[in-house]
């Protein structure tokens, strides 16, 4: 029985073993993902010969259909399933230099090749890259020991979040520890200067450190996140995104009204806006029902599009490059992709064809805007009296007119446009064309106009500009000496003006032409710059009591001269523009016709959803869309942390990093859109209640050494503040920043010289007041000459789309700094704050200013060298009392008195604490 017994057990032992070999040999083989395996090969080693442009061999690796398609010779180089007989394998591992792949390049590794061997035998499956497939649910990792440990002994009830679980489970990955929560007043500052820009005041600081309940922390996030000044500080980066500029751009760079828009922003932000609504209000507020105001002035977010006053240019190339401008923006803001790539062929890396992009561009190829002079169409903004003349005008209408006329004068006078452009003026009596925008004119000059359709009108407007005064102006039919069928005496002023002309019905379509004849020009040069604008006459009840005074009231109006904002209006049905392919990007070479679609790639359009700006407007934001919600997060998580969580903030395509937190990435993308019903306030509490967040940015040597750029987050965030944060912060400590919010840009001290305008006149008008020291968004952007000090800390001349500034650290900043006239008067300021607080005790005085600036007392061994700098400036200004009335700007008849050398000294300190590291860092 024993017997037995033990050859039963040798038996089973036998068997398991033999079950063990099988199921080793026989265990399903490990399938190859094409994204995060194949694709980063193909695209490092094969695609600049294989695909895009270059399809050598007639082989592309860009699209599965190419990929597997015959090549030049007959066969095609990969048979799915079959590694063994594929083409594409046998060049890879060819011995002779010849034939190996890639040609000329060093040999893909044995792991590259071994990967690329399984895909194919798998059956070479494609696969969308990760950004391209929509977010799956996230599960939250489980609690891990360093979660327990780490949490265990917090005082706070909230001291973890679910982010928290994501970045503690690698930092158990990457053999790391978290750091300890940051001090009090440190985390503070941080926090106010992330979510405001600025920070904290001293009552804010004052409350925050001596709370100590458990939700201290959550309090004044709550408060920082309610404060006006959110607004301001998110509306700067969205600006760069924009391209908001108060100037056109390009050669002449004149100055533009459209600082409405970055009120808009900024209310937007404070309002906490969902961000669709934030997003289809920019991209077609003016589509929707019965847009209100404010829904127009967001459009003006493609309005920021350069814009060519030069001489000499080609209103259409530049209302293209607008158009192509708009598109690139698009994609880039909302869908980190680089589509511009897709203007000339089809991507090189990622599957967007070429024909796609001018479906896409197709959205945008029918709104009312051109490179013109005029800017138009502009959203008007009267004054209290006018808008009076306005609700006068609209009651008229409605008394003697239909819906039709109400419409017509409503829009009229809301969003000045002209309807038909002549911008083709090629022949002239006594004058020289001067470019395709301007006539020059003497004597008399003709301008040929479109070939107009005059059935049923019965007056034209017209909006021209004249350097002269007086005379008269004739339209005539079919050439300059054709028959007069309108002629109106010009007004006896110069200027933009606005007329009416009777225009006679003529049965089919004619050429006309305007003949400017101005007797008072003498040999001066007389310039005109004209549009038309055909519709039915919008002011009816012609024969009725008071009449004539409605119709001068209505023309005062429209030739007044309001605040405006350039706005996006959308071409009427009968004026729709054709969309066509630019044979390899070339405008000139226009190719098949396109109707306005999106990339395959991506997601659906959605299901009954208009093909214009709004449509798209709502594909953007559709749950369905796999990028805009994942954009959104990373660019958010980068101005908290410093490096998004995918780094390469303008692509997420294949030629972009992978994410280091991808189930974190798409967690947070989830809650946004799902759970958070798309609230920036609420992402944004969300991230920084997280104790990665809070955490210490001091680091070990060691920790550094295993994670120099923070990649895993054992650490807290720390680099240097932005431009406008530098300068906000400078005024705010030294009690100089306005709170004054809202209205034009202003223009702060800069230095003499910077601005070189050509043509216009235009230059820098210091301003006055408190508007010398308002917040820094504020400051007039000029595209050829941005505000110097902010250049010099990486900010943008906002040309074209920025989504992340790069950070650099240069003498030039330190020379800002120390000596920008804007920083040495917050100096000033700051040390009088610190003689008064410190009276003749210099080490009080230093400790004040310290405080001031950093929130917390100053370490003795900096006060040590602050008071041995405070003594060598106070020995020089005592010796030199000329140079002390310099450094405090005193008037050369001002008493010398003033100029004490102990001012003089802690304006030097002040200076020095101003330009410490830890000052310009935000943690």
């Amino acid at each position: 029985m024993r017997h037995s017994l033990k050859n039963k057990l040798l038996a089973g032992g036998t068997l398991a073993i033999l079950l063990i070999i099988l199921a080793i040999v026989f265990r399903p083989e490990e399938q190859v993902d094409f994204s995060t395996q194949v694709k980063p090969i193909l695209n490092k080693h094969c695609i600049s010969c294989h695909g895009g442009v270059k399809q050598n061999g007639g082989f592309s690796v860009l699209f599965r259909e190419q990929a597997m398609d015959t090549t030049e010779s007959g066969k095609p180089a990969i048979i799915p399933g079959d590694a063994k007989h594929s083409e594409f394998i046998r060049r890879l591992t060819a011995e002779d230099p010849e034939e190996r792949m890639p040609y000329k390049n060093p040999p893909l590794s044995k792991e590259e090749i071994d990967i690329l061997t399984r895909w194919i035998d798998q059956g070479a499956k494609w696969g969308k890259h990760w950004a391209y497939t929509l977010p799956e649910k996230v599960s939250l990792p489980e609690n891990n020991s360093l979660l327990a440990s780490f949490f265990s002994s917090s005082t706070e009830d909230n001291a973890s979040t679910p982010i928290d679980r994501f970045i503690l489970k690698k930092l158990e990955e990457k053999d790391l520890e978290p750091s300890p929560e940051a001090e009090k007043a440190t985390l503070l500052r941080r926090l106010s200067l992330d979510l405001t820009g600025l920070p904290p005041d001293e009552d804010l600081v004052e409350a925050f450190l001596a709370d100590n309940s458990a939700d201290a922390y959550e309090k004044i996030v709550d408060t920082l996140l309610a404060s006006p000044h959110f607004g301001e500080r998110w509306t700067a980066w969205w600006l760069d995104m924009a391209r908001y500029s108060d100037t056109k751009g390009y050669e002449k760079d004149r100055s533009r009204e459209i600082w409405r828009f970055r009120d808009w922003v900024i209310q937007a932000f404070n309002e906490d806006k969902p961000f669709d609504e934030f997003t289809i209000e920019q991209l077609a507020g003016d589509l929707l029902p019965t847009p209100t105001r404010e829904q127009l002035v967001a459009t003006a977010f493609h309005r920021n599009t350069m814009n060519n006053d030069e001489g000499g240019t080609d209103s259409e190339e530049y209302r293209i490059a607008s158009v192509i401008d708009r598109v690139n923006t698009t994609w880039e803001v909302w869908q980190s992709t680089t589509f511009a790539c897709v203007q000339c062929h089809s991507h090189t890396y990622d599957p967007f064809h070429f024909e796609e992009y001018y479906e896409f561009m197709a959205f945008f190829n029918n709104t009312r805007d051109e490179d013109t002079e005029g800017d138009f169409p502009k959203l008007r903004f009267y004054s209290e009296e006018e808008q009076k003349e306005v609700e006068e005008i609209k009651s008229w209408v409605a008394r003697y007119g239909d819906k039709t006329d109400q419409d017509a004068v409503g829009q009229f006078l809301k969003v000045l446009e002209p309807k038909i452009n002549a911008h083709t003026c090629d022949e002239f009596v006594n004058g020289t064309l001067a470019d395709t925008k301007w006539l020059s004119i003497r004597h008399q000059g003709s301008c040929r106009m479109p070939s107009v359709d005059t059935r049923g009108a019965s007056r034209f407007y017209i909006n021209y500009w004249t350097g002269s005064s007086g005379g008269k102006m004739e339209i005539r039919l079919d050439s300059v000496s054709g028959p007069s069928i309108a002629s109106i005496d010009l007004p006896a002023t110069q200027g933009r003006q606005i007329i009416s002309a009777p225009v006679t019905p003529v049965e089919g379509r004619h050429d006309l032409y305007l003949v400017f004849i101005n007797p008072t020009i003498d040999s001066r040069q007389s310039v005109c710059y004209v549009e038309w604008m055909a519709f039915r006459d919008p002011l009816p009840g012609e024969g009725e009591a008071g009449y004539g005074e409605i119709k001068e009231s209505f023309f005062q109006l429209v030739n007044a001269n309001p605040s405006t904002v350039p706005v996006m209006v959308e071409n009427p049905p009968h004026m729709s523009r054709t969309t066509q392919v630019f044979e390899r990007g070339n405008w000139m070479v226009k190719g098949e016709v396109v109707q306005p679609d999106v990339p395959d790639e991506l997601n659906d359009f959605p299901e009954g959803a208009p093909r214009n700006r709004l449509g798209l407007a709502q594909w953007l934001v559709s749950p369905e869309n796999p990028l805009t919600a994942r954009t959104m997060v990373n660019r958010f998580w980068e101005q908290l942390f410093g490096r998004g969580l995918v780094e390469t903030l303008e692509d997420m395509g294949s030629q972009g990093s992978l994410p280091t937190h991808p189930a974190l990435l798409d967690w947070l993308a989830l809650r946004f859109v799902n759970e958070m019903d798309w609230s920036m306030k609420k992402l944004l509490k969300e991230m920084v209640m997280s104790a990665t967040y809070r955490q210490s940015s001091k680091a070990s040597p060691e920790l550094i050494r295993k994670d120099p750029d923070n990649k895993w987050y054992a650490r807290g965030p720390r680099f240097r503040l932005s431009a406008e944060q530098v300068r906000d912060q400078a005024l705010a400590v030294s009690g100089l920043l306005s709170d004054k919010m809202f209205g034009p840009s202003v223009m702060p001290w800069q230095p003499e010289g910077v601005w070189q305008t050509v043509y216009s006149g235009e230059y820098w008008k210091l301003s006055e007041g408190e508007d010398q020291y308002r917040r820094a968004v504020y400051t007039f952007h000029k595209r050829t000459s941005p505000y110097p000090s902010f250049i010099s800390f990486d900010a943008t001349s906002r040309e074209v789309c920025l989504v992340q500034r790069i950070t650099t650290n240069t003498p030039l900043q330190a020379l800002v700094t120390l000596n920008d006239p804007v920083y040495q008067e917050a100096s000033r300021s700051l040390a009088l704050k610190m003689e008064q607080a410190g009276d003749k005790d210099i080490k009080a005085a230093i400790r004040e200013g310290y405080q001031r600036a950093m929130l917390k007392p100053i370490p003795e061994e900096k006060l040590e060298v602050l008071e041995k700098l405070y003594r060598q400036a106070y020995q020089k200004y005592k010796e030199e009392p000329e140079e002390a009335r310099k450094l405090l700007m005193l008037p050369a008849e001002a008493d010398l008195t003033g100029a004490t050398p102990q001012r003089a000294a802690l304006t030097i300190v002040a200076n020095a604490i101003m330009n410490l590291d830890e000052f310009l860092t935000k943690s």
